[in-house]
Formats: structure tokens, sequence, C-alpha cells
């Protein structure tokens, strides 16, 4: 349950330390909202939010990134020739980590990193990347977590957890790249009982806290044209204004682009964020868009995550109940509820 206990009056001290031996990403306030962002002071960390208005994915996948740099003059002997921009893949720290935006990572593993396929930034970030992640003792009212194989304490795809126990700090070790971290800072005492049971009582109160349920076990029933089909598209996809917001927070998606741009003879390709719930995503080079509607579009969203997804990989559904998109939407879309009506779509 913890291994190590710092107090919190030395956590300066810790994120200090590790500033040393590591790029650190941490929640840090701006304004209304607080996102991630690389740190160069522990007192710019922020731990007293719920969760941040947007997910730790940028830090792998930026959202736009210079990928290659190429010449067009055609005097040079580089002429048209991609060369790879250098990237920085030192070793880096993402502090303050919930467990559903650790547990998003290892659901993007299965796009970016597999036998097949992989993404050679996605992978080298991944290996340099050590994950200290912070338990949930006070789970937004939208969260929902527990439904979907993952939970406030849950420790699945992390280095070390956090677990605030009121004056000090839990650590679970929970990898070797956790040991080698904490090794490094020399911080740390050992845990009491009484630390093992506030830990206990507070983990138990966060489950408890969690009143959102969704159900899944539906979702594998019936073929996919039986969901493709269902008579609730229509209704849902009323108030959407195809803003992209739910997939620009969300921890999970992955969408991309990829496009050049050239001033005179110098040229960048990048690879930028994208959204299925653009009319342009899917616009062929003929005209044609097989998605040219908005109920195109918000199907497609959901049945990515709730079934295509489901059925390829058997490994659950693509989301890991952040509620960060029921929070966000301009028009109160429910995941919860599209959750719903297609777990109980009856044919």
């Amino acid at each position: 349950m913890a291994d190590r206990v710092i107090k919190k009056s030395e956590l300066i001290k810790l994120i200090d330390r590790l500033l040393e031996s590591y790029r650190v990403y941490a929640p840090v306030r701006q304004q209304d909202m607080t996102n991630f962002q690389e740190i160069s002071a522990a007192d710019q960390v922020d731990l007293s939010l719920a969760n941040t208005t947007m997910s730790p994915k940028s830090i792998m996948l930026p959202q736009s990134e210079t990928m290659f740099e190429f010449n067009l003059d055609k005097t040079s002997d580089q002429a048209a020739i991609l060369r790879e921009t250098e990237k920085d893949l030192s070793p880096r720290l993402i502090f303050g980590i919930r467990p559903c935006d650790a547990k998003a990572f290892q659901l993007l593993d299965l796009n970016f990193d597999t036998v097949a396929y992989k993404d050679p930034w996605w992978v080298a970030r991944r290996k340099t990347t050590t994950l200290m992640g912070l338990a949930c003792n006070a789970p937004c009212s939208t969260c929902f977590c527990t439904s979907v194989g993952s939970g406030p304490f849950s420790t699945e795809g992390l280095d070390l957890l956090l677990i605030d126990a009121g004056d000090e700090f839990a650590i679970q070790i929970l990898t070797k790249k956790g040991e080698e971290l904490l090794a490094k800072t020399s911080i740390g005492g050992d845990v009491s009982e009484a630390t093992v049971n506030v830990v206990l009582a507070r983990q138990e109160s966060s489950l408890k806290a969690i009143e959102s349920r969704v159900f899944t076990e539906g979702l594998k029933r019936h073929e996919v044209k039986a969901f493709f089909d269902g008579d609730f598209w229509d209704e849902l996809q009323f108030a959407c204004i195809n803003c992209g917001v739910c997939t620009f927070v969300c921890p999970t998606c992955w969408c991309f682009d990829i496009q050049d741009e050239v001033h005179k003879d110098n040229g960048v390709r990048l690879r930028n964020w994208d959204s299925c719930m653009f009319p342009l995503f899917t616009l062929h080079g003929s005209g044609h868009n097989p998605r040219a509607q908005k109920l195109q579009r918000l199907r497609q969203r959901f049945m990515h995550k709730l079934k295509y997804f489901v059925d390829k990989y058997d490994q659950g559904v693509a989301c890991v109940g952040c509620g960060r998109c029921v929070q966000q939407c301009p028009v109160n879309i429910d995941i919860r509820e599209v959750f719903r009506l297609m777990n109980d779509l009856k044919v």
C-alpha cells in the first residue's frame, strides 16, 4: 500500500531534487484553469484541483510537432531530402498525473506502439518518461473511472503513486524506474501503521464518492451494424455544434493530420492534432466527403470509442472515465448517456 512517506513540508525539496535529473511536467495554474506544463521551480506546482482541464497527452503527443525539415533549393545537394527534426528525448517526469491519465497512455500504446507499427517519437518518449501519479482523494462528480478499468487509487501504468495522507504523502513504488527516481532524491521515511490506516480509509471513501456508473457488457453483444443503425443518433446529434472540444480534452483521442508548410525554399512537415468531429477530417481530394453530415461524425466518435475499439483490441472501451468531455461540452452531450443507449440497445 505504501513504501515511503514524505512530509508535505518536504514536497518542495523533493521536486527541486527531481529538477536536477529530469525535465519535470506538473499541474500549473493558468488563470482560470490548471494544466500540465514543464516547470523550472517547485513553487509553480498546483495540486489543489481534482483534475487538470487538459490531459497530459500533449507531453507524449504534442499538439503540433515538426517531424521533418526539407529544402527545395535545386542548387543544393540536400534538395527535396527529408531530414528528421532533432527532438529532446532526455529523461522526463510527469509529476502528479492522475491514474485515469496514466491508463490513457496505455490505451494510446495500442495505436502508437504495436508489433506492426511503432511511432519512433512516441516510443522514445514513453521509454524516457517516468510517471509519478497522484491518487484522487476527492473525485469529480463527472468521474466514472471505476466502470472502465481504472480507479482513483489505481496503479496501472504508473511508476510511483503519491497518496495525500494528511500532513504527509505516502509513496507507493511500482516499478524499477520509480525506485531509481526515488533513490536520487534521498528523501522520505518509513511508513507507520497510522499512515497505512489513513491511506486505506481515504481509498475507501474515494471509491464511495464515485457515484457515476456506466455499463459496458452489452457493447460486444451486437454486430457493428446494429449500433450503427441505432435510432438514438439523430437525437444525440441535434445539439452538437462540431466544435471538437470533446476530442481536444480527451486523453485517449489520437487522431492527427500531417501537412507540409513551405516558406521560400525551406519547408517543414508537421503533425497536428485533428478531430473526427471536423467536416474536413474525411474530405477526399476528389471533393467527396463520406462523413459530410454532423450525425455521421458524432456517430463515428462514439462508435470508435465504444464499439470499434472494443472489438478490435478486446481491452475494454477507449475511455478512462475522466469526465473531461462531460464537463467541457458546451451543449451538454454526456458520454455516460451514450454508454447507456449503446449498452442497452435492443435489436
